[in-house]
């Protein structure tokens, strides 16, 4: 029971993982996207179209291809929300807030609208997409896992995505700690007007940093339909998974090492009622809460002490406006 819970915990963490690494890369650049869930969103949609396309073109499903449709799609409309909003906040220097805000709107929008019309092509009972060939492309784990017990299934049991998120948040780590481009990143989050008189360009990095986070944060998408859900898109199935990956990096105060293990611990606390016999409804709705509890805890917490080191970036949600420096 406890492997049983642990992996399906890892599972519930993994998108979680993929959208609070993407959001900590851009928010490191002082650029507050509030909307990775509809970036989380259109990533999971435009995948579920490269794989819908792909399978009712193949005769034959070609394991490498079925892999990567999917992910090059993904990328795309990824990348197409992470431009989209530098866009607006960076060139415009639109409020952060309300533009990330619209991005979920319009991310949801337009996973239902796509979905809605793949549902009638397939003229499916059901108001679903099923991807299973793709989706077994996808969730081909490694063939000793299930021969070395329960380290086996605790450690090797997953999907090659899995391992590509925690692999992402080392490198990006890395990345702003032992890097000169992480630490320009990095200046640039915190005084942009003092790393744009040492040379660095501001929007440059901005523009970069959003359009990464944003691929980054799409795979989480991608995830959870070919992984969690084994292939099935419906409409509104992601639930609140983007808002938690942005309160999971408050729990990581901005490191994305530390999304790693908190990512696990909120997929755990995401399903531990489903653990916990004769719970009533309104009790399950609570424990679905304490991700969002934990993260308050660990707000209030870190504001008490006031190390600098696990603050914000200092001009986080600001525009910057180079004529003012």
């Amino acid at each position: 029971m406890i492997v049983a819970f642990i992996q399906r915990a890892v599972v519930q963490g993994i998108p979680l993982l993929f959208g609070s690494t993407g959001e900590i890369i851009t928010e490191k650049t002082g650029n507050l996207n509030l909307g990775t869930a509809g970036v989380m969103y259109v990533g999971g949609m435009t995948g579920v179209i490269g794989a819908f396309l792909y399978e009712q073109s193949a005769e034959t499903i070609n394991p490498v291809l079925a892999v990567l449709i999917p992910m090059l799609s993904c990328v795309l409309g990824s990348l197409f929300m992470g431009l989209l909003y530098s866009f607006l906040t960076v060139t415009l220097r639109a409020n952060q807030n309300v533009t990330g805000l619209a991005l979920t709107t319009f991310g949801v929008g337009f996973g239902n609208f796509f979905g809605g019309s793949l549902i009638k092509l397939t003229g499916s009972d059901t108001p679903s997409i099923t991807l299973t060939q793709t989706s077994n492309c996808f969730k081909q784990a490694l063939p000793f896992a299930d021969k070395l017990g329960w380290f086996g299934d605790v450690f090797l049991s997953y999907s090659f995505l899995a391992y590509m998120a925690v692999a992402i948040a080392l490198i990006a780590s890395f990345f702003f700690n032992r890097t000169r481009a992480g630490l320009h990143l990095r200046a640039v989050g915190e005084n942009p007007a003092t790393a744009d008189a040492a040379g660095i360009s501001v929007s440059k990095y901005k523009y970069l940093a959003t359009c990464v986070g944003s691929i980054i944060a799409g795979f989480g998408g991608l995830y959870y339909v070919m992984d969690y859900a084994c292939g099935v898109w419906s409409n509104d199935g992601f639930g609140d998974r983007g808002w938690l990956a942005i309160a999971l990096v408050i729990f990581a105060i901005w490191k994305p090492s530390l999304s790693i293990l908190g990512s696990m611990i909120f997929g755990g606390l995401f399903i531990v009622h489903n653990y916990i016999p004769n719970l009533s409804m309104s009790m399950q709705e609570i424990f679905k809460m304490t991700p969002y509890v934990v993260t308050i805890v660990v707000l209030i917490f870190i504001s008490m002490r006031r190390k600098r080191e696990n603050q914000p970036p200092a001009s986080l949600g600001l525009s910057y406006f180079r004529e003012e420096r």
